[in-house]
């Protein structure tokens, strides 16, 4: 059902098309079987009227049913595109500490075993609504050639039903099951291929690993939906099952409770037999179908929790404040709170104010702060109290995304794109080139229409590739976060020796968070944090 209500979210239009076309072509078929079972019943298998009628039903049931299928197939694939980009949507607009939070095991597996099994779901789904009309309209037809028999025929149909419904309902906790420990699967995944070089050092380590969580969590995953798959699967044998024993107590049963003529038993056993495909193929979907409700309930409740959050993003390119001045963060703090443990880290009240030109070193022992007041300045993180104040104008959610344009980062865990996006340059590819000559890239690097020909290098020259952007870019701030850690001592000589007085001489100022005390006498000011607090 939830599926459905998907479908009718994102065009009831063209459900109500579809489902119209499908009914009219479930009833055709169902006209079909009734002129065949005419033609047998009354002997008049030559008769043109009944061929004509017979291809009329037939043009009109392939007609209507391609119909059906091609708008129920473009409709659930447009679904499947915009939730997409809403997810993807949903999750840019979020704050990044409510992101941090979630985890990105549980987004990676929304995005791909989520999406992935609702885009399975509805493919079939055009082929589920197909065969309900036409089971709809078969029983319809059943009804009008006895009531009676139809009844018999109902009751049964209604238990089997029943007896389905609770086999998948048992299928459809256990994939729920399946699913909780899909997040947990791949938090262990992502263990893998980030702590690769721990675990290759480290044989028990590894071992521990591999046994104590990966293949634990893992197992449990393959029961939960070896379990599950193993009850849809009993549900789709019970079905077939059931489905002859009802035409054994039509042909064998009934005839000795009461009087049933043949035209009417030949065309149950043909309604029904007909049937038996059309049923065979929903009972076949269903499990599938149960799956992606879950996958589809996962979506809506990370959605609801990503949009509680969402901040306000206008739709409008935001523009780049025309200069910059002076920036002022007045009281601001921030506090982690860790589940699990009685005290928590709390950032300041900090006061700071940092002016145009100026080359400021953020420095402190690890976990004093420093990424964390990076995260603050740069407005990815919202101050939980205090103001910050750009030419006095007080940052609010309605300027936030505009404040945000003035910075050009490098964080510690930066990402590299591959391409040169969102930067309009008409010698953009010239202004590229000069830059990878200037941090000696140029023999591993060529730039092509914005597309850089590999990101396939050490993390330095990785580094010096995410600082070609930050250069592109041409912000009034600049702000590297331990940039130089990766770097030979003869290009982290280039970097705190030309790169950065090269910056602050074309009037940027640049914040350096840096552990290198002997480049620390380059700083116009030096910011120091122990635990939080500046000292």
């Amino acid at each position: 059902m939830n599926l459905i209500w998907f479908l009718v979210r994102a065009s009831w239009m063209t459900v109500a098309i579809a489902a119209l076309t499908g009914s009219v072509s479930g009833v055709s078929s169902a006209l079909l079987i009734a002129s065949i079972n005419n033609a047998i019943s009354s002997n008049s298998l030559s008769s043109n009227q009944l061929l004509w009628s017979f291809i009329g039903l037939a043009f009109v049931t392939l007609l209507t049913r391609i119909l059906s299928q091609f708008l129920l197939v473009s409709l659930s694939q447009e679904a499947v595109y915009k939730l997409r980009l809403r997810l993807s949507g949903w999750i840019v607009s979020c704050p990044l500490r409510h992101l941090e939070e979630l985890g990105a095991n549980r987004l990676l597996a929304t995005l791909t075993d989520d999406i992935q099994s609702i885009s399975r779901a509805v493919f079939d789904i055009p082929f589920v609504c197909i065969n309900i009309a036409l089971v709809i309209a078969c029983l319809a037809y059943l009804g009008w050639l006895s009531w009676a028999v139809f009844l018999v025929t109902l009751v049964f149909i209604v238990v089997a039903i029943g007896c389905v419904q609770f086999l998948l309902t048992k299928t459809n906790d256990l994939l729920k099951l399946a699913r909780e420990e899909q997040d947990r699967l791949f938090k262990h995944l992502r263990a893998i291929t980030d702590g690769i070089k721990e675990l290759k050092l480290h044989a028990h380590r590894r071992e521990a690993f591999l046994t104590e969580e990966l293949q634990v969590t893992a197992a449990s995953s393959r029961d939960y939906r070896i379990n599950g798959l193993r009850i849809g699967s009993i549900a789709i044998s019970v079905g077939e099952l059931l489905f002859f024993i009802l035409l054994g107590l039509l042909v064998f049963g009934l005839p000795k409770l009461t009087t049933v003529s043949t035209p009417i038993l030949s065309g149950y056993v043909l309604t029904l037999t007909y049937l038996m495909r059309p049923l065979q193929s929903i009972l076949e979907i269903l499990p599938g179908l149960s799956q992606a409700s879950v996958a589809l309930q996962k979506i809506d409740t990370l959605g609801l929790s990503l949009t509680s959050r969402s901040e306000t993003i206008s739709k409008d390119k935001p523009e780049l404040p025309p200069f910059f001045n002076s920036l002022e963060l007045s009281q601001i703090t921030h506090t982690y709170r860790r589940e699990n443990e009685q005290s928590n880290f709390t950032l300041g009240p900090l006061d700071l104010t940092f002016h145009a030109g100026e080359l400021v070193f953020i420095v402190g022992g690890n976990g004093s702060g420093k990424s964390t007041l990076a995260k603050l300045i740069t407005g990815l993180y919202i101050p939980e109290a205090g103001e910050i104040r750009l030419h006095g104008e007080l940052i609010t959610e309605h300027n936030r995304e505009a404040y945000r344009q003035l910075f050009a980062t490098v964080f510690s865990d930066f990402y590299l794109f591959e391409r040169i996006l969102g930067i309009s340059l008409n010698n953009l590819d010239k202004q590229a080139q000069e830059y990878l000559r200037q941090l000696q890239l140029e023999h591993k690097v060529q730039v092509k229409e914005g597309v850089l020909s590999t990101i396939d290098l050490s993390q330095g020259q990785r580094k010096r590739l995410a600082l070609l952007t930050a250069y592109l870019e041409n912000r009034p701030i600049y702000l590297f976060d331990e940039w130089a850690s990766d770097q030979d001592p003869f290009f982290r000589e280039i970097f705190y020796k030309q790169l950065l007085p090269e910056l602050k001489h074309r009037g940027k100022t640049v914040l350096v968070i840096s552990h290198d005390d002997r480049y620390f006498h380059l700083a116009d000011r030096m910011l120091k944090l122990d635990y939080g607090k500046l000292v």
